[in-house]
């Protein structure tokens, strides 16, 4: 998976991206599918580790254009998951505090603790990406805030936190498929916001965002990946693949075993003797 690794030395071009690759597993869609599931709980069994040793601290930051991926993603990767040691942060439209304190600051209450993996839906990137879009900020400010991320996220790592950051890749076709899809089944209108197709117009602005982002904050200590995401299985498949290989790397263990464990299985077992 290391061909979608966005390497700070080589910016890319969204437009050339292709949001339908498949890589090695073009016409594997069942093999892959089995791959994710193995993948799935061998996921689940790092994570128990990783909460259990209470050492290591990892950073899921997951973007993208509506529609593209990211609580299907979510769902996916941590089906097999114990909730224990796992949080879902979901950043929305800031509140009135939110608004009083720099635009990181609520951002950094969410971080992981040791022990903890947490997913970020959306993260501090829409500070560059929808503020930009919007002018809600000025470009002198947006422009200042590459470099400021780039900061925090050092300290985090230098910290102990691992920091995976993807970008869930959909073409402008595929969405307004999934819009589609979204109206005609009453299940699933509640996710259709009529704002949707109003934000649809600013398409190619996001994408010059998004580049922008990719190419100014894909660092050494906190890369990007830019996902084909058209199609879900893939898409789940790859960001599974990075995750467990990151979790791998860590080698978490279980803590020391209790020293002389018969002493207290004999305490438990005398204690039915004294009733």
């Amino acid at each position: 998976m290391q061909q979608y690794r966005v390497d700070p030395e080589k910016p890319i071009k969204i437009k050339k991206l292709d949001a339908d690759d498949l890589g090695e597993w073009e016409g594997k869609k069942k093999a892959g599918q089995k791959a994710f599931a193995d993948l799935q709980k061998e996921l689940a069994k790092l994570q128990e580790v990783l909460y259990a040793e209470h050492k290591h601290k990892v950073l899921i930051i997951l973007q993208a254009m509506d529609t593209g991926g990211k609580d299907g993603t979510i769902r996916s990767l941590l089906k097999e998951v114990n909730p224990q040691g796992v949080k879902i942060a979901s950043f929305k439209v800031p509140t009135p505090v939110e608004l009083a304190h720099d635009y990181l600051w609520r951002v950094h209450s969410m971080v992981p603790a040791q022990g903890e993996m947490v997913l970020f839906n959306r993260s501090h990137y829409e500070d560059v990406l929808v503020v930009r879009v919007h002018e809600l900020v000025s470009k002198e400010v947006w422009k200042k805030r590459f470099e400021q991320i780039n900061a925090f996220e050092k300290m985090l790592t230098e910290e102990g936190t691992t920091i995976l950051k993807f970008y869930l890749h959909i073409d402008k076709e595929e969405q307004k498929q999934r819009f589609i899809e979204r109206l005609t089944n009453p299940k699933k209108q509640w996710k259709f916001n009529p704002n949707d197709v109003e934000e649809r117009k600013n398409w190619d602005v996001y994408q010059e965002a998004y580049q922008d982002v990719l190419n100014k904050t894909s660092t050494s200590w906190a890369p990007w990946y830019a996902i084909p995401a058209n199609r879900n299985w893939y898409r789940d498949l790859c960001v599974a693949t990075i995750v467990t290989d990151a979790l791998r790397s860590l080698k978490p263990k279980y803590p020391e075993p209790i020293p002389d464990p018969e002493t207290y299985i004999q305490a438990l077992e005398n204690e039915d003797m004294e009733k």
